[in-house]
């Protein structure tokens, strides 16, 4: 089967480049395509991403749930493998994913570990061992069948944050979930801007009102109000 990875990207000409020679060195051909799916960047991240050896293409509509969206509408794979671009998988992804889809699963995803040596982001990772809703962010990759993505009609290209939460609940009525023991290397820049206490409390308020059923321009506002958002690149 081939696999098809899709990466939303804004702003990511520092890091796209590297993640995708990774990405190409540790596949192999049943590799489809990597797809980069940008929203409206102000960089070269289009130009770097093209030149690493990636399809880079510019979303209509800028936010992760939509890009996701359209880069999996171009996608040619019988798989979709979802890598935030600040994200590092084990360079196993391939062959761990392969081995899920053999074993019956329809999506899933890899445990965390962080660039720092935090002991409060090593608690963090430990705690992405339990299979609960606030591990569900896309932080650790997602893999997906195709089948499985359309059936759900992929994410909700209304939301502007919490979509991959939201995405992911909804799948897992349809499909069988796998967590996959090894850990993808997640940038810790969110936490080195903020401070782990601000992030933590920021994305506890976030969580609370998505369950409470906030309003989305609510919770994305609550958000950049409680967190240095102008050096975060991740939306």
């Amino acid at each position: 089967m081939k696999i098809s990875i899709i990466i939303p990207a804004y702003n990511e000409s520092e890091n796209i480049g590297r993640l995708i020679e990774y990405l190409i060195k540790n596949a192999n051909l049943n590799l489809a395509e990597i797809i980069i799916s940008d929203g409206s960047s102000e960089d070269d991240t289009l130009k770097v991403a093209r030149s690493a050896g990636a399809i880079a293409v510019s979303c209509p509509e800028r936010g992760r749930s939509a890009q996701m969206n359209y880069g999996a509408s171009l996608a040619k794979g019988e798989i979709f493998y979802f890598v935030h671009a600040d994200t590092i998988p084990p360079d196993t992804y391939f062959s761990d994913i392969l081995s899920a889809i053999s074993e019956g699963y329809e999506i899933g995803r890899y445990l965390s570990k962080y660039t720092s040596n935090s002991w409060l982001l090593k608690i963090n990772a430990l705690l992405s061992r339990i299979d609960t809703f606030a591990a569900m962010g896309g932080d650790q990759t997602l893999f997906i069948s195709k089948v499985l993505f359309q059936k759900t009609d992929g994410f909700n290209a209304n939301m502007k944050i919490m979509e991959e939460f939201e995405f992911c609940e909804r799948a897992r009525r349809h499909g069988k979930y796998k967590i996959i023991n090894k850990s993808v290397l997640i940038s810790a820049r969110k936490y080195d801007s903020n401070g782990w206490l601000k992030v933590q409390l920021a994305n506890f308020t976030v969580l609370r009102m998505y369950k409470k059923g906030a309003r989305q321009e609510s919770m994305v506002n609550r958000y950049k109000e409680m967190l240095n958002y102008s050096k975060l690149k991740s939306r």
